[in-house]
């Protein structure tokens, strides 16, 4: 079984966009960087020319993580669906503070909290899928402690 990774199409769009720049600009700007210093000469004790390298294997694997990664992707369909669900966004009130706080759930790959993005695979977001409007969801957090959060809206 070939494991997916969900994006939503933001998301897949900043990975293909990323792939092409490093093949197009950072793989050419490390050839030029590798050739700049095999001209140094001795290429056994050159600092240069192993940055150069260490930064070219690096390239490259980042390069075939992302193929990868498109390769597999599942799009996250935005659809009109009142529930909690990957691609939504919802507005969270926790316990009994006054004001509310949005997080959208996307695949782990995109997820950023400091963004408002959280994974559907983190305690949160596994709470809250498949819940509604209106309902409360109480969830673990990592640390052990239990929340109860209220759903206010799902957009």
């Amino acid at each position: 079984m070939e494991n997916t990774f969900k994006l939503t199409e933001a998301g897949l769009e900043n990975l293909k966009n990323e792939l092409q720049n490093l093949k197009e600009v950072d793989r050419k700007a490390n050839l030029e960087a590798l050739k700049e210093a095999r001209a140094q000469g001795d290429l056994s004790e050159n600092a240069d020319y192993d940055a150069a390298r260490d930064e070219q294997a690096r390239i490259e694997a980042r390069i075939k993580e992302l193929e990868n990664i498109l390769k597999h992707t599942e799009l996250i369909k935005d659809t009109n669906s009142r529930v909690v669900m990957i691609g939504k966004t919802v507005e969270l009130k926790f316990g009994n503070k006054p004001d509310a706080k949005e997080f959208t759930i996307v695949g782990h790959l995109e997820a950023n909290p400091l963004q408002g993005k959280i994974s559907n695979e983190s305690p949160l977001g596994r709470a809250l899928i498949g819940h509604k409007k209106g309902q409360k969801v109480v969830y673990k957090a990592e640390t052990g402690t239990e929340i109860s959060v209220e759903i206010v809206d799902i957009k």
